[in-house]
C-alpha cells in the first residue's frame, strides 16, 4: 500500500479586528471571538451546513470553561455539527502550528479540508485564588462534617484572599519576554533607532494596506470595530521620546511601547484543503503551504541563547530541507513580538560566526531585502493576540502571493519557552 502526499492549498482566511486589551473587547471571551472569526470565514466561503474534516484551534490564556474551546466554537457556528474539533497550544506559535497540523492531515489524505485558528484575550484573563486558599478549599471539600469544614474555613486569613493574576513571563527565569529581549538586543548591538524604524514601518504599512482595501476580504467587523484599533499614524520624533518599558533602572533600555507589540484581544482562522476539494467546491486557491519547521533553544543554562531566537534556527533547518536560500523569497513575514527580535534575527543570519558555530552552516545566510519585510504591517501595529497571530500572517501572505501571481513567502514566529515556528508559502 502506497500513500501519495498531496499539496496543501490555502483557500483563504478571516479574522476579527484586533483590539488593545481592555478596550472594545473587554468583555468578549475566547469563545465569542473565535466563533465570530469562524462565522466570518464560513460566510465568505459558503460553508454553511458543510462537514469540515477538522477544526484545529486554541488559545494561550484561557479559562477552565474553555477546555474544549474549538469544539464549543464549532457548535456555535453554521458548520455541520458533526465537524470534529481539537484544541492546541504552543504559545505565540499556536495559530501557525494549527495550520501545520491541519496541513499534515490533508497532505496524508486523512481529511480533505480543515480550518486552523486561534483566539486570545488578556482582557478576560482567568484570575485564580492563591495557593494557600486553594489548599484550604480542597481540604474543605474533602471534610466529612460541618464542624470539620468550619474549622478549616477558620484558617483563612486576609493574605489568602489576594488573587492569583496570570503573568506574561517565563517560569524558569521569572523574567518577562521584554526583559529577555532587552538582553538579546544588547548582545546583538541593536539600537533604539533600528527598533523604532521597524515600529514606524509596521504602522505605516498597516494603515496603507487598510487604505487600499487589502483587508476587505480578510477581516470581518466585531462588536462595532471594523479595523485594528492599535494602529496609529507613526511619528519617529514622538516615538523617540517614550521611556523604556522593561529595563527602566539601568537607563539603557531600548524597548518601548512604540517598538513592542501590545497586549491584544482577537481571533483568526484559515481554511486549508486539497486541490481536489477546492476544485469540487469551486473555491480558488490563494497559495500553498509547502514547508514548515519548529525549533527550540536553551535559554536557561549558562550558555543560554536569547529566549526568542529559535526562529533563526528553524528557518535555517527549513531552508536546507527546501533547498532554498534566505534570499529566495518575495515576502518575509517576521512576527514583531518586539522590533528588537526582528532586528536581532536578521543580524544573526548576517553573522558568519553565529551561522557557522550555532547553525552549522558554511557561512552567513546573508541579508534580506528590507522592502519585502512585513509589507502590510505586523504585530506592532495590528497587535498580538497570541494564538491568533499565526492565522493573521498566513491569511495575509497567501493573499499577497495570489495578488503577485508567483513567488514564495517566508513566515517566522517566535514563541514563549524559547521556541520558533516557521513556514514557507508558495504561489500557484
Amino acid at each position: 500500500m502506497t500513500q501519495q502526499i498531496r499539496r496543501v492549498a490555502i483557500i483563504g482566511g478571516n479574522r476579527i479586528p484586533f483590539a488593545r486589551s481592555n478596550t472594545t473587547y473587554s468583555y468578549a471571551s475566547n469563545q465569542d471571538m473565535l466563533t465570530a472569526a469562524l462565522n466570518g470565514l464560513i460566510n465568505r466561503y459558503d460553508l454553511q451546513g458543510k462537514k469540515i474534516g477538522e477544526v484545529i484551534a486554541g488559545s494561550v490564556i484561557k479559562h477552565s470553561r474553555d477546555f474544549n474551546l474549538a469544539r464549543e466554537c464549532v457548535l456555535s457556528t453554521a458548520l455541520h455539527p458533526m465537524t470534529p474539533a481539537t484544541d492546541i497550544q504552543q504559545a505565540c506559535g499556536t495559530g501557525l502550528q494549527a495550520c501545520m497540523q491541519v496541513a499534515n492531515k490533508i497532505a496524508l489524505g486523512h481529511i480533505d479540508c480543515g480550518i486552523a485558528g486561534g483566539s486570545d484575550t488578556t482582557s478576560d484573563a482567568p484570575i485564580g485564588v492563591s495557593e494557600g486558599l486553594r489548599k484550604i478549599l480542597l481540604d474543605v471539600n474533602r471534610a466529612k462534617t460541618t464542624g470539620q469544614r468550619l474549622k478549616l474555613l477558620s484558617k483563612i486569613r486576609p493574605k489568602h484572599l489576594a488573587p492569583l493574576i496570570p503573568r506574561n513571563g517565563e517560569p524558569r527565569t521569572n523574567m518577562s519576554m521584554g526583559e529577555h529581549t532587552e538582553i538579546t538586543v544588547k548582545e546583538w548591538g541593536i539600537t533604539r533607532e533600528e527598533q523604532d524604524e521597524i515600529g514606524f514601518n509596521s504602522h505605516k504599512n498597516l494603515l496603507a494596506a487598510y487604505d487600499r482595501g487589502f483587508f476587505d476580504d480578510l477581516v470581518t467587523p466585531f462588536q462595532g470595530l471594523e479595523k485594528d484599533n492599535l494602529a496609529r499614524e507613526p511619528n519617529l520624533e514622538k516615538m523617540a521620546t517614550l521611556k523604556p518599558a522593561f529595563d527602566k533602572k539601568s537607563g539603557k533600555g531600548t524597548l518601548t511601547a512604540a517598538n513592542s507589540s501590545a497586549l491584544t484581544d482577537g481571533a483568526s482562522c484559515v481554511l486549508l484543503a486539497s486541490e481536489e476539494w477546492a476544485k469540487e467546491n469551486n473555491l480558488p486557491v490563494r497559495a500553498y503551504l509547502s514547508f514548515y519547521e519548529t525549533a527550540a533553544v536553551d535559554f536557561v543554562s549558562k550558555d543560554a541563547e536569547g529566549l526568542l531566537m529559535a526562529p533563526a534556527y528553524a528557518v535555517s533547518n527549513m531552508l536546507d530541507r527546501a533547498g532554498l536560500t534566505l534570499q529566495d523569497f518575495d515576502y518575509y513575514e517576521i512576527h514583531e513580538a518586539f522590533a528588537g527580535v526582528v532586528a536581532s534575527t536578521l543580524k544573526a543570519w548576517e553573522d558568519e560566526k553565529f551561522c557557522k558555530e550555532k547553525l552549522g552552516r558554511d557561512g552567513a545566510m546573508g541579508s534580506i531585502d528590507r522592502s519585502k519585510l512585513n509589507v502590510n504591517g505586523s504585530s506592532i501595529a495590528t497587535g498580538h493576540p497570541f494564538a491568533a497571530t499565526g492565522g493573521r500572517i498566513v491569511s495575509s501572505l497567501a493573499k499577497m502571493l495570489e495578488e503577485k501571481g508567483e513567488g514564495r513567502g517566508l513566515i517566522s514566529i517566535c514563541a514563549a519557552g524559547g521556541q520558533g515556528v516557521v513556514a514557507i508559502l508558495e504561489a500557484k
